[in-house]
């Protein structure tokens, strides 16, 4: 073991009884983020507009403060980007996170000085977490990578704007960066699949001990690796003993990714966004991830259900339920106030407070009025390949609305990694699978309202290549699970397998 490794493990033990302290303290904490929050809110443009001045409660704070988005948030945004200062938060930011959004184009997010130490501190929290249980700090000492996107950064209003993980390259400590890959120039390559190729060049021959990423984009690595090597990925680097993902649900990506390293590694889950750092997989034996209650962030939550509604009902974290749906929102030391992030959780736990998250709010189908969510299409997907003998690449749904003759269906496009044993059962265990998690559905199917769900067959790596087609390949970029129109089921026509 070496003395990165040696040195790692107390800081490992300190840092994990500091989290474990917060966790207990979490309602306290928020409570103290609020009123922090407020004391330098109030002298900013934002708050001046909404009379933070006279806000002392949470009631006060939620009637001052109406949900927002980023199109309604856009005008603040647009004074910081002129150079103007205070208007979100003191001062100006350090930084954007540039992100690309469904509706608004652009997105331009405000990381500040108080802010950053969140982006930064929760990923090295959750491998000090992940040290300290299970006593495994060998990986420290050997090679990481980290897909991400470009650290190059451009300048908006005279502040360091970039890609979220660009940005965050830049604040890797020291001590890491001999053993991080890929190098700084491949890692400002734009195109991915140039990218992609140089990384593996790079890495190939490197006996990589962690590697982190996006699940899709790290199974694209893992198969570049396989193609170019005739090995494993856990045949090529033998330390290799780390994997850690966010930005979508690892569950359908699991069963591929593990037969393509062909050997067991643990996994550490992360929720991040532009907007913050949220949670973290903080332990190997518990399910969820750890709420971030003491970093920045005041959350609130809204009943999946009404985040469409005029006015919504508003939870604190002391008023959440355990196994219900929320829309979760932010108040932030960025200068984000009463921002829905787009995201949906459920909790696990309230003590400590863990979660899941759901889905997305405008990922969903409810052409019928059934409003299937993405936990639902996915667990149903799980069940059916596990019990069928299937494994998937990727998937999304969208609905088929009948025009004339016939029902409406809700329509699957699947690229198989290898195909069920017997596909008429496959879809129909999918169909009962989705009927017992959404009982509008059900109603629906049983009421001849809708027929059974239907399944086309994407071409081997038709995903990949229909990014490719939209020009959105790589980087931080997903196939949307579900949609409530047919622009994605249209764009991927072309890609289904004859």
């Amino acid at each position: 073991m070496n003395l990165k490794s040696l040195l790692a493990k107390p800081f490992a033990q300190y840092i994990h009884k500091q989290i474990r302290r917060n966790s207990s303290n979490a309602l306290s904490d928020q409570e103290a983020i609020l009123k922090q929050l407020l004391k330098i809110g109030k002298g900013t443009v934002f708050g001046k507009d909404h009379h933070l001045e006279a806000v002392h409660t949470y009631e006060e704070f939620y009637q001052a403060i109406p949900i927002r988005d980023y199109e309604l948030l856009k005008p603040y945004i647009n004074q910081v980007k002129e150079g103007k200062e205070n208007i979100l938060w003191k001062g100006k930011p350090i930084y954007f996170a540039k992100t690309s959004g469904t509706t608004s184009g652009v997105k331009y997010i405000p990381i500040t000085k108080d802010s950053i130490p969140n982006h930064i501190n929760t990923a090295r929290n959750a491998l000090l977490c992940y040290m300290a249980e299970t006593g495994n700090s060998a990986f420290a000492g050997g090679k990481m990578i980290f897909l991400s996107g470009s650290p190059e950064l451009e300048r908006v209003g005279g502040i360091p704007t970039g890609r979220l993980s660009g940005i965050v390259n830049h604040h890797i400590p020291s001590y890491l960066r001999t053993n991080q890959l890929p190098s700084y120039e491949t890692n400002c390559i734009e195109d991915w699949e140039t990218k992609l190729d140089k990384i593996v060049e790079e890495t190939i021959r490197k006996d990589m001990s962690l590697i982190s990423g996006i699940p899709p984009w790290m199974q694209m690595y893992f198969d570049r690796l396989i193609e170019k090597s005739g090995k494993k990925v856990g045949d090529l680097f033998p330390h290799f003993s780390v994997m850690v993902q966010g930005g979508v649900n690892f569950e359908p990506y699991r069963a591929k990714l593990f037969e393509s390293i062909g050997r067991k590694v643990d996994t550490i889950e992360l929720f991040p966004a532009s907007e913050g750092f949220f949670a973290f997989q903080d332990s190997q034996e518990a399910d969820g991830l750890l709420l971030n209650t003491n970093s920045g962030i005041f959350f609130e939550f809204i009943p999946a259900g009404e985040i469409f509604s005029e006015n919504p009902t508003r939870l604190s974290l002391k008023d959440v339920k355990v196994g219900q749906n929320y829309a979760l929102i932010i108040n932030s030391n960025a200068g984000l106030w009463g921002y829905n992030i787009g995201d949906t959780v459920k909790f696990l736990s309230t003590d400590p407070y863990r979660l899941v998250v759901t889905g997305r709010i405008k990922h969903f189908i409810s052409a019928f009025g059934e409003h299937v969510i993405g936990e639902e299409v996915e667990a149903a997907l799980l069940k059916a390949a596990t019990a069928n003998g299937a494994s998937i690449v990727e998937f999304t749904v969208a609905p088929m609305i009948a025009q004339g003759e016939g029902k409406s269906y809700h329509e699957w496009f699947i690229e198989f990694e290898k195909e069920p044993d017997d596909m008429s059962a496959f879809i129909e265990q999918m169909d009962n699978n989705l009927r017992e998690k959404n009982v509008y559905y059900d109603d629906l199917i049983r009421g001849n309202i809708l027929q059974r769900l239907q399944i086309n067959k994407i071409r081997k790596n038709g995903f990949i290549d229909y990014m490719r087609s939209i020009g959105k390949l790589g980087g931080q970029n997903k196939v949307p699970r579900l949609s409530n129109d047919r622009v994605l089921a249209d764009g991927l026509s072309s890609f289904v397998q004859n």
